[in-house]
């Protein structure tokens, strides 16, 4: 039960953040969602720092893992949400958009793991 807690407790802290990422940073003139491009890159940037620290010599403990990891970077990075804006760029034909949208959100998120895997090192 404390573990269904920690993953309910950071997955909403993580989700009304993304909700604010995306009220202020998404971009209504343009349709550009960076709001949800950043909550995507920052959520890998910092589940690649917490796993990090968690396999580093046991730096965090189990309890914490689910809460920041699980919990919060689970509510706060959303695929559902990027997989819905891709539809829109398709369904209005904007297909640089998508393309751009996708081919970053892949690849700069890849590599935010890797970078935050890499600064706990």
């Amino acid at each position: 039960m404390k573990q269904l807690l920690l993953v309910f407790l950071g997955g909403g802290v993580g989700s009304v953040l993304r909700f604010v990422f995306g009220k202020y940073l998404n971009s209504p003139h343009t349709g550009i969602p960076y709001g949800t491009f950043a909550a995507n890159i920052l959520g890998s940037l910092l589940i690649g720092v917490i796993l990090g620290m968690a396999a580093k010599n046991n730096t965090l403990s189990e309890s914490q893992t689910l809460l920041f990891a699980t919990g919060f970077c689970g509510g706060f990075t959303t695929f559902s949400t990027f997989a819905y804006e891709n539809h829109v760029f398709l369904k209005s034909g904007d297909f640089t958009s998508f393309a751009v949208y996708t081919i970053a959100s892949f690849v700069v998120g890849f590599l935010a793991v890797f970078l935050g895997m890499f600064l706990v090192k």
